[in-house]
């Protein structure tokens, strides 16, 4: 299926204008043509598992945040009211109307008022500051119908699939900011009913999830190289959206707003470049609700932001398998600082999504607590997924309560060793980081070919440590002054009557 550039502008321009009218049908089938994009460059051979990786540090960062600016509007304001929206309504036809006026007019900020309205899913172009203001509450509609297909990504794969909540694709400056509220509605009875049987209570009958033969389906075709253009999904289908999805964007900022009850994903940047997400709230407890996840994103800065969520909180990503392989993009020169991680699987993640690399991660001044969070640092690969995860540097972090380990690598996670690919975890570096509570320092598992090496400890303090260390692969870990403190102190050697 061959589609000229000028065709395909025509069918963008179509699709964005019945989102934008907030339509409640999908786009006719042109609409799911898949943009143009130049062909990758072939992937690299595996690593060798003695290779040097290039070094990196904390040195690096000053460097890195000069290149991470959130994008600046010109000081003009676009109130959805006047374009006819009225609190305790559907708002989608004034956002959609002051989106675009906002856009033609050269940039500024459409302005959610103080109230509660409704809407469909909101397209975002370059340009715009989506402005959700103190005291308003944006609630979106549960109606899958209302969300058209578009290009997007599904856990690593590219399709095309319901509209996120909140879409932008090849925009440049798009913000989404305020101090109001985003709620996305989802409960067991809509969107999470989707996965059912992640709620079902362990030991009984969980029926297969609704979602899965669409997500064996969509791997699948990306496993066959079926062209983008056929994974159609979307209406009929169940694979649930993200809530904030920018899609080859550049200069994005995400400031400010809490999120609620999201479908899956909260914030889902993909194949974009300098990012900012700084003093947001995230509280979202359905199924696969991760509550950060730069996908294949170069220069991301998170900061001072709160997550509290029912799957991974920071999850960062690089496509799936062999699609992830075809499309060839890491995720690189990420900088968490200053947040605060409450429930999750994981406080920082890297993974399973990664066989396009994740390299150069930097994590600081961060807050974990929680019995409800599993693990401090996590890396999940296998050797379907592939990829090389390296160079992470982790310092001045407070972990409370972790109900799994401080530091997890798992390598033989979901298929495990049943795959010709070869995973990589190294270069890893935790320093000045503290624990009160954890069964473990470490739960590190691997198998044959996989590689995990460089992981170092230096100047920690682990407290309360309930168990043995698991760490069943090869390589180097090494500690530099850590103290490793069991919650179960054997006897003093001095503590001894008699002779020795």
């Amino acid at each position: 299926m061959t589609i000229t550039r000028r065709a395909l502008l025509r069918i963008g321009s179509a699709a964005s204008a019945a989102l934008l009218a907030g339509c409640t049908h999908p786009p006719s089938p042109p609409a799911v043509a898949v943009p143009p994009k130049p062909a990758p460059a072939p992937p690299p051979p595996p690593p060798e598992a003695n290779a040097v990786p290039k070094a990196a540090g904390w040195e690096d960062v000053p460097r890195l945040l000069e290149r991470i600016r959130p994008p600046v509007f010109p000081a003009r304001d676009f109130s959805i009211a006047q374009f006819g929206a009225v609190a305790g309504k559907d708002a989608s036809t004034a956002i959609a109307a002051a989106i675009e006026a906002c856009r033609t007019a050269g940039g500024g900020r459409v302005v959610v008022p103080p109230g509660e309205f409704t809407t469909g899913p909101i397209v975002l172009a370059s340009n715009v500051n989506f402005h959700v203001s103190e005291g308003a509450t944006l609630k979106f509609s549960t109606d899958p119908a209302k969300y058209p297909t578009v290009f997007t990504r599904w856990e690593g794969v590219e399709c095309m699939n319901h509209c996120p909540l909140i879409y932008a694709f090849e925009q440049t400056n798009v913000a989404v900011t305020g101090k109001g509220t985003l709620d996305g509605q989802a409960t067991r009875e809509n969107w999470w009913a989707w996965k059912l049987s992640h709620w079902k209570e362990k030991g009984k009958d969980r029926p297969e999830d609704e979602q899965r033969p669409d997500a064996r389906a969509l791997i699948a075709m990306g496993a066959k190289g079926v062209p983008v253009a056929e994974r159609v999904f979307g209406a009929g289908h169940k694979l649930r959206p993200s809530f904030i999805q920018p899609y080859r964007c550049r200069n994005i900022l995400i400031d400010g707003v809490t999120i609620l009850r999201s479908p899956m994903w909260e914030l889902h940047p993909v194949l974009c470049e300098n990012v900012t997400v700084r003093d947001v709230t995230i509280r979202s407890h359905g199924p696969n609700n991760d509550g950060c996840d730069p996908e294949s994103c170069k220069d991301v800065l998170i900061e001072r932001c709160v997550f509290d969520v029912g799957d991974d909180c920071i999850a960062i990503k690089s496509g799936k398998n062999d699609d992830g392989r075809r499309v060839n993009v890491p995720s690189e020169n990420i900088v968490i600082r200053g947040c605060t991680f409450k429930d999750g699987h994981g406080g920082v993640v890297l993974g399973s999504e990664c066989s396009g690399h994740i390299r150069n991660v930097f994590v600081e001044d961060c807050a974990m607590d929680s019995p409800n969070l599993e693990r401090m640092l996590r890396f999940k690969n296998n050797a379907v997924r592939g990829g090389v995860l390296e160079n992470v540097f982790v310092r001045n972090v407070k972990v409370g309560v972790v109900a799994e380990a401080v530091l997890t690598i798992d390598l033989l996670y979901e298929e495990g060793a049943n795959g010709p690919h070869h995973p990589v975890v190294r270069n890893v570096h935790l320093q000045s980081v503290t624990a009160s509570a954890a069964p473990r320092v470490m739960y590190v598992v691997a198998f044959p070919g996989a590689t995990i090496d460089g992981i170092v400890f230096e100047n920690c303090t682990f407290t309360n440590v309930e168990a043995t260390e698991v760490l069943a692969v090869g390589g180097s870990v090494e500690f530099k002054n850590v103290v490793i403190e069991p919650k179960i102190k054997p006897k003093s050697l001095s503590s001894r009557s008699g002779p020795m």
